[in-house]
């Protein structure tokens, strides 16, 4: 996102990805970690996508190689690898099914849907990679691991420190219901602008301001929490921000496109609080059980960040990936940031990043 030219704002709306967010000051963020891997070209993104719909259950994911950077289709059958590599992909053949994945996840979200749990597909492992935040009782994790063993090696359960929660804090530079949330990215549909945020934050507030007591800039039009977790917001000022991320560091970053993250690629995320974060996707299809509700089908990453980042920008390069959602803290350079993938709320609302 670019930042409101209109000098009125003060804050110049602060949409520039991340900047409406709901936290404190950064006085404990951790520095910015290196991103540790490859971004992909945009025709591994669309490769990703294609594959995905031909394959369907055939595949049970795909992941960036640290090494080469290509794109890696994992299958089963020898129909589905034949036509992995007719697509253009690098082929791995796995053990686990997409359908038994999915049924192991199944049996985790009936027996162990524990609040501070977190779970999702790691295609390189081909296995479901369980996190449990420091919150979870010895015996809620015995159940958990108990679950897990009795799936035969499908899962992996880690504990992490910290807890599991949405950012949000109160106080800060954009205002709605007295919270502040970080922006992701301004969309645009009919000529009209807005922008996408959490749906944690537009749950709180139906208007936003630039400033604590000022004029209204945007309009809730649309909110989703838990279950999903995005939201978005209409420009009512008459302002025409256009599409950059801030870097935080006096630049900006152009957007030109969304996609769905990969596995193993590399990602930036900007907040409000923790400003710009690096770290590497580590699981899609993920579920984080947080204390008021589950949300589904989002993305585990090691990027940091903290409360206020909520509603900010996951990308890569020109390309969006995901509003910020939570994490359960960040550990030297290595956090836990999850983010909703955009495509979803841009589907969900017609509108599109520019």
């Amino acid at each position: 996102m670019r930042r409101n030219s209109r000098a009125r704002l003060g804050v110049s709306l602060l949409l520039v990805a991340g900047a409406l967010g709901l936290g404190a000051t950064p006085s404990t963020a951790a520095a910015p970690a290196a991103a540790p891997s490859a971004i992909p070209s945009p025709s591994a993104y669309a490769l990703d996508a294609a594959v995905e719909r031909q394959l369907g259950a055939a595949t049970a994911g795909s992941y960036l190689d640290a090494k080469t950077g290509k794109l890696v289709v994992t299958v089963t059958t020898d129909r589905a690898e034949e036509q992995a590599r007719a697509a253009g992909a690098t082929v791995r053949r796995v053990a686990r099914s997409a359908a038994q994945l999915d049924a192991a996840m199944g049996t985790l979200e009936a027996e162990a849907k524990i609040t501070g749990t977190s779970w999702g597909v790691d295609p390189r492992t081909n296995r479901i990679a369980v996190e449990a935040d420091s919150s979870v009782s010895a015996r809620d994790m015995a159940r958990l691991e108990a679950v897990a063993e009795r799936l035969g090696g499908a899962v992996d359960v880690q504990r992490v420190p910290g807890v599991f929660h949405r950012e949000v804090l109160g106080g800060g530079a954009i205002y709605g219901g007295g919270s502040r949330c970080s922006a992701a990215f301004n969309v645009t549909k009919g000529g009209a602008r807005y922008f996408v945020t959490a749906g944690h934050c537009t749950n709180i507030s139906a208007n936003w301001s630039a400033s604590s007591g000022g004029p209204v800039v945007g309009v809730r039009e649309g909110t989703s929490f838990p279950t999903n977790d995005y939201g978005i917001v209409r420009y009512t000022d008459g302002s025409s921000p256009a599409g950059n991320v801030d870097l935080y560091n006096g630049s900006t970053q152009d957007i030109s496109s969304a996609a769905n993250a990969v596995v193993g690629q590399a990602i930036k995320k900007s907040g409000s609080t923790t400003k710009v974060t690096s770290g590497t996707v580590t699981a899609v299809n993920v579920t984080v059980n947080y204390g008021d509700g589950p949300v589904y089908n989002m993305v585990r990453t090691t990027a940091c960040s903290a409360g206020g980042d909520s509603g900010g920008a996951h990308f890569a390069g020109s390309v969006a990936l995901g509003i910020h959602s939570g994490s359960s803290g960040c550990s030297g350079t290595s956090g836990s940031a999850i983010h909703q993938p955009v495509t979803e709320a841009l589907s969900a609302y017609g509108v599109t990043v520019y």
